[in-house]
């Protein structure tokens, strides 16, 4: 848990308290990254829309009002398959915030690391996702978890729904748009990721919090 806020987008979506979100993805809808995130009031707070039919595949986060938060564009011929986060819809290299990759080229489960656009050596992360959790740079502090809601009504009506659990003073629209890129990595498919352990372990409290 930070003990002051880590603002990687914009200090405007840091929260002193704990924060829990409904991330809803429709799964009957050609290519992925179609998000819709919601509050526990059920307004929506972000929104993701795809370009899929691009040179460069590119995602990008719009707040409720529709304004564009950052856009996430990936790079073509990239082992790691890296991921860029711009500011607004720019592609420009000074509006870069950070960079996502896999951490190896190999992986049975996605793990990912996080380097801030003045990581410029990127020889350690500065945070990282490990199945549906994400922590800071190389430590064992949790910033964020994930885990999976089911449902006849989400079957019914083709849905994947998730909750998102950010904790205090970390950025969330940073967070969310860590969870739109694993689910890209993952081929739309956010469930590959969830871990039963990790799931029991969340109902008896993490550690490193």
């Amino acid at each position: 848990m930070a003990a002051s806020p880590i603002s990687v987008i914009n200090s405007n979506y840091c929260s002193s308290d704990t924060v829990n979100f409904d991330i809803v993805r429709k799964v009957m809808k050609v290519g992925s990254g179609n998000f819709v995130v919601t509050n526990v009031n059920d307004e929506t707070i972000f929104k993701v829309k795809a370009f899929i039919f691009t040179l460069h595949d590119r995602r990008i986060l719009f707040d409720s009002a529709g304004n564009p938060i950052v856009t996430l564009y990936k790079k073509i011929m990239s082992m790691h398959e890296r991921w860029e986060i711009y500011r607004g819809e720019s592609t420009e290299p000074k509006d870069l915030i950070f960079t996502v990759k896999r951490s190896s080229v190999f992986q049975w489960k996605a793990k990912l690391h996080v380097f801030l656009a003045n990581n410029t050596a990127q020889e350690k992360c500065d945070f990282r996702v490990e199945n549906n959790i994400i922590y800071a740079d190389e430590s064992s502090t949790i910033v964020a978890h994930m885990e999976k809601r089911t449902g006849f009504r989400s079957f019914l009506f083709g849905k994947d729904k998730f909750k998102l659990t950010v904790y205090p003073n970390i950025d969330f629209a940073f967070i969310v748009t860590l969870i739109v890129i694993l689910d890209e990595i993952c081929e739309g498919d956010l469930s590959k990721v969830i871990s039963p352990i990790k799931l029991v372990n969340m109902a008896y409290g993490f550690p490193g919090i």
